[in-house]
């Protein structure tokens, strides 16, 4: 029996421990590319979990898991800062799924939610330069380069995304 694909999913309280186990999991991983979210988002996950649900429930950040079909959770892609018709992308995958096409999947899916079911015009999202992965989902996704940025010490691209074409 082929094994179903990952699905994106709106951010849920019952999601707490598989994104918990995602993110300790995937800790090392992540902090070779994108800065660390240090001891203390562990150690409060509860509390930041229901936090980061009220925001969302307040329209402020639209956050999604990409679960797969035995509940655990694969990736990340987060809208942060929705004002104006914009908002961030964000984005992250577990080092087991990586290099399969799971993060291109999502950030696509994640601009069809944007454009039809949140209203967005436009997201931006930025990388670094010593991460060619990510630069490579936001080329195949539709993202355009708008300039040069630093990211904690490290050079990196800003990129825009706009979703007027988005159908």
């Amino acid at each position: 029996m082929p094994e179903l694909k990952p699905e994106l999913q709106l951010l849920r309280l019952d999601h707490a421990p598989a994104l918990l186990a995602f993110e300790q999991e995937n800790r090392a991983y992540f902090a070779a590319s994108i800065p660390d979210r240090g001891d203390d988002y562990f150690a409060d996950f509860d509390a930041r979990h229901d936090a980061l649900l009220a925001e969302q429930a307040a329209g402020l950040h639209f956050f999604h898991v990409l679960v797969g079909s035995d509940g655990e959770v694969l990736g990340r892609v987060n809208l942060i800062d929705v004002a104006d018709g914009s908002a961030e992308l964000g984005y992250r995958i577990a080092e087991k799924a990586a290099r399969q096409g799971l993060a291109t999947t999502a950030v696509r899916q994640t601009c069809l939610l944007a454009a039809a079911q949140y209203g967005l015009s436009a997201l931006r999202a930025v990388t670094t330069l010593d991460n060619p992965g990510s630069r490579a989902v936001l080329a195949r996704t539709g993202f355009v380069p708008v300039g040069e940025i630093m990211l904690d010490g490290r050079p990196g691209t800003r990129y825009t995304r706009d979703l007027s074409a988005t159908s």
